[in-house]
């Protein structure tokens, strides 16, 4: 039995999933139609797309939608040598590969038809973004167990990450969400750390990720940690973890990621 997306039959080309118990409760709707019409806390929006968090059957999911995007924002993204962002199918993706890892998000639904599509994940609740987590550790360093295990467990991830033909493309301690079910930093315990990375809609899947795109997944994780009191030795063990013996490959990193802390500086200062 084919599922009616609209009026024009689902095609081999599209793809809906659903939770059961959902489908059976929108059995006299179309589920495609219903998820576009599903009203919650808008968190992003831009041309083509919508990310928003709503609750069903009282659980909470995040929903990004894609409506598709015209020409113009398509060549306004190459003018910027920006790659755009055409649907769900590249976060898709990215999750899929990784899922047996543990360290992405749930999906719990996507689909695809003509030009729209979406995906649903299960919200991650009691986390906190390692960005938010190691904002004071300049003024409140943690301790040298925890400070070393969550340097090993983000370049282990990233690793894995990278070795499996994925990246990220948004790669900054932002997107790396620490479970902290069990209170605040005094709580967590060193040898056991759950790390969730998320926003994966720019990611890439293939069989090898290029050189170009591990710098760039890399620089930015880097710069996005300049300011949390890391030292050479730090940055050491996270080289010895990711791996990757190529002297070139780190100064190729440095160099990016300073490139970008002196840009967004500079650019702090401005508008000051």
């Amino acid at each position: 039995m084919q599922i009616s997306l609209g009026k024009q039959p689902l095609l081999k080309k599209d793809k809906l999933k659903l939770p059961l118990l959902w489908m059976e409760k929108w059995k006299h709707l179309d589920p495609f139609e219903h998820v576009f019409q599903i009203e919650g806390e808008i968190f992003r929006e831009q041309p083509g797309r919508q990310t928003l968090r709503f609750s069903e059957n009282k659980e909470t999911y995040f929903l990004k939608r894609h409506s598709g995007i015209g020409l113009g924002e398509i060549f306004k993204n190459l003018f910027q040598l920006r790659l755009p962002i055409l649907g769900a199918k590249n976060e898709l993706e990215a999750i899929s590969a990784l899922e047996k890892f543990g360290f992405v998000p749930e999906i719990t639904g996507y689909g695809f038809h003509q030009s729209r599509s979406f995906i649903i994940t299960r919200e991650l609740t009691y986390t906190i973004s390692l960005e938010d987590f190691c904002r004071d550790f300049l003024i409140k360093p943690p301790s040298l167990k925890l400070k070393r295990a969550l340097i090993q467990k983000v370049a282990g991830i990233s690793k894995i990450i990278h070795d499996s033909g994925v990246n990220h493309r948004d790669f900054y301690l932002c997107h790396f969400l620490l479970d902290i079910t069990g209170g605040g930093r005094e709580f967590l315990d060193p040898d056991n750390l759950n790390l969730t990375v998320i926003d994966w809609h720019r990611a890439h899947a293939r069989k090898k990720v290029p050189l170009r795109w591990r710098i760039k997944d890399i620089a930015g994780l880097y710069f996005s940690a300049m300011e949390i009191g890391l030292t050479k030795r730090d940055c050491q063990r996270f080289m010895k973890v990711y791996h990757y013996h190529d002297k070139t490959f780190w100064q190729q990193v440095e160099k990016r990621a300073t490139a970008l802390y002196r840009k967004i500086k500079e650019k702090s200062h401005v508008g000051e």
